[in-house]
């Protein structure tokens, strides 16, 4: 696959840092029932009138939430790293600390995001729980992820386009970080998916973006659940 570096830092500056949602390879569906769909409605209506507080307990759609993807040029043992990587994140969404972490984070003393998009923290954990991507707009209380294995020499770990649903992992990341770093660049590039952006260029605050942070946070949570 030919392209330009330069070409990958134009859009959404590309290079990304760094469930048991089951999960298919290429293309196949993944498995729906009555009783899961069931479970997604009654995730999403208790997310519309639950109280999301630090004293509040997890949500329904944080227990609940999914994650689903669809593999394309993947081998055998990337495919079984990304799939660990998945449950991982499934297991960190669940949690109380990443509730917690996501809306206590601060940027110069204000519990914000930088790149937010207008939105609180509390507001930026509800879409993420939501699992609405800006290309297919609706709830489903699920990280849809469509990944497809590149080579490439230098530091993109992946990278997407905004009018894609497809993201690109690099073989080189990917065969040497082990599942709990994978993680990172799964949500990161996702976060993308539902309408965050950030700093092109490594400025300062891009660090403290709603995909950077959240990614760096995931990798960090999952380190825990992975050892």
């Amino acid at each position: 696959m030919l392209r330009t570096v330069s070409l990958l830092f134009v859009f959404l500056s590309l290079t990304s840092c760094g469930g048991s949602g089951g999960g298919s390879s290429d293309g196949a569906p993944a498995a729906s029932s009555a009783s899961t769909t069931k479970s997604t409605a009654e995730s999403l209506k208790s997310l519309m009138g639950e109280e999301i507080s630090i004293e509040a307990p997890v949500p329904t759609a944080a227990l609940n939430f999914e994650v689903d993807v669809d593999l394309h040029n993947f081998d055998s043992r990337q495919e079984d790293k990304v799939l660990e990587a998945a449950d991982l994140i499934k297991r960190v969404v669940a949690s109380e600390e990443f509730k917690n972490r996501i809306l206590n984070h601060k940027v110069k003393g204000r519990r914000v995001f930088y790149d937010n998009e207008g939105l609180t923290n509390a507001q930026i954990y509800k879409r993420i729980l939501s699992g609405s991507e800006s290309l297919s707009p609706g709830s489903d209380n699920k990280m849809n992820l469509e990944l497809e294995v590149f080579q490439d020499s230098t530091n993109t770990v992946g990278f997407t386009y905004p009018d894609t649903h497809r993201i690109w992992m690099n073989k080189k990341y990917l065969n040497k970080n082990e599942a709990w770093k994978v993680t990172t660049n799964m949500m990161h590039e996702w976060l993308h998916k539902l309408g965050f952006k950030h700093d092109r260029s490594e400025t300062p605050m891009r660090k403290y973006s709603v995909p950077y942070a959240i990614g760096y946070l995931v990798a960090e949570l999952a380190k825990k659940e992975f050892l």
